[in-house]
């Protein structure tokens, strides 16, 4: 079966990073997205496998010459949506604003995405994931004790705060539009976006049950009992036994009930308790470790590697992992039970499906022709 978006059309102004993610979650549900590629796509992605652009039809149009802008504007009159990630005014400039499109399909949801809004004083401000997790007071909380904020790879402003919010807010706007036949457009900020996320240690901030200073927290490796440990082999293990239940269940496997049993909440023995907790870790390797803490609910796992987490036996199990065009990627998530998504398709090369697109849009040969001639639209 083709997913629960099954029916929901979606055009995707191509970019790089958040906005091809958006559009990967949105076709692994079911909808059909087709990406708008410049001629010649994006130098900076590996296309055929690249997993942010699997599973959908990509054109390519040259938006600079009118005719380009006239192909996006007619795709748009049967769409449910659009995604645009351009800095604000630029879609504007190019024709395929929210005005020309709602226009053309006054049912449309238009879905935006920057890092700082398309308003503000930063609003024209080149920007990338690590400076919207700093103006948010993410990048602020974390990192260790004495050290500088570490920045969490891209996860949280880019794909976070940012994919995940437009997909949340496409699939609500979709809801309003099916049900009022109106569109609407969806500002999403990367900035806000992270704010949002944050919204559980800014309640425990209000409440006094967190501290201002980095690495001194119950989540931010403050706490020993959250945190990781390095094994005897140079290896990883994370241990997270927040509840006092699972903290007996840590301390009886390490057999350590005695020496470590009270003062799990007294932040005055913590520093002791991670060093014994660190000595104690040291002493054997990982796979060690697995096998001190199979069954057991001290909430343990082991750190794994890029290569080693698609092989562990409960993700071969739950077939987390896929193979699409020879490459290993994540498979799509979450999963539905009633109308199950089709397995990803290899990503296509900018331009692999101009004519079928420009076709099935109703474009005639005529037509088609004509754009390819002008080099408006290109086929590969």
């Amino acid at each position: 079966m083709p997913g629960p978006l099954d029916g929901i059309r979606i055009v995707e102004l191509a970019g790089i990073g958040p906005g091809p993610f958006a559009g990967m979650v949105l076709a692994d549900l079911g909808a059909e997205v087709i990406r708008v590629e410049r001629p010649g796509g994006n130098p900076g992605a590996a296309f055929g496998h690249d997993t942010l652009f699997r599973s959908r039809r990509c054109i390519a149009l040259d938006l600079k010459r009118p005719e380009g802008v006239e192909v996006v504007l007619r795709l748009v009159e049967t769409a449910d949506a659009l995604i645009e990630g351009n800095r604000p005014g630029v879609a504007e400039r190019l024709g395929v604003g929210p005005d020309d499109c709602l226009a053309r399909n006054p049912a449309l949801v238009y879905g935006r995405m920057t890092g700082w809004g398309q308003d503000g004083p930063l609003s024209q401000r080149a920007g990338h994931d690590i400076n919207y997790i700093a103006l948010s007071g993410v990048l602020d909380t974390i990192g260790r004790r004495d050290s500088g904020p570490v920045p969490p790879l891209n996860l949280v402003g880019d794909f976070g705060g940012g994919a995940m919010m437009l997909v949340t807010g496409l699939l609500a706007a979709l809801l309003h539009a099916r049900s009022s036949g109106e569109g609407q457009v969806v500002d999403v900020s990367m900035v806000e976006g992270a704010s949002l996320l944050l919204s559980m240690q800014r309640t425990m901030a209000a409440q006094g049950m967190w501290q201002p200073a980095r690495g001194t927290n119950l989540l931010d490796t403050g706490a020993f009992f959250y945190d990781v440990y390095e094994t005897s082999d140079g290896r990883w293990v994370s241990i997270g036994a927040l509840e006092p239940q699972f903290y007996a269940e840590l301390c009886a496997r390490l057999d350590l009930v005695e020496e470590l049993g009270d003062g799990q909440m007294d932040p005055s023995r913590w520093p002791a308790m991670r060093a014994r907790l660190a000595e104690v870790f040291a002493s054997r390797t990982r796979d060690e470790w697995d096998e001190v803490f199979a069954g057991s609910d001290a909430c343990y796992a082991p750190v794994l590697s890029l290569d080693e987490a698609p092989t562990h036996p409960h993700t071969t199990a739950r077939g987390a992992f896929v193979e699409v065009g020879g490459t290993l990627q994540p498979a799509p998530t979450p999963r539905f039970l009633g109308t199950p998504t089709d397995a990803p398709r290899p990503a296509a090369r900018p331009g692999a499906d101009t004519h079928a697109v420009l076709a099935a849009a109703g474009f005639d040969e005529h037509e088609v022709e004509s754009l390819l001639a002008s080099e408006a639209a290109v086929q590969d």
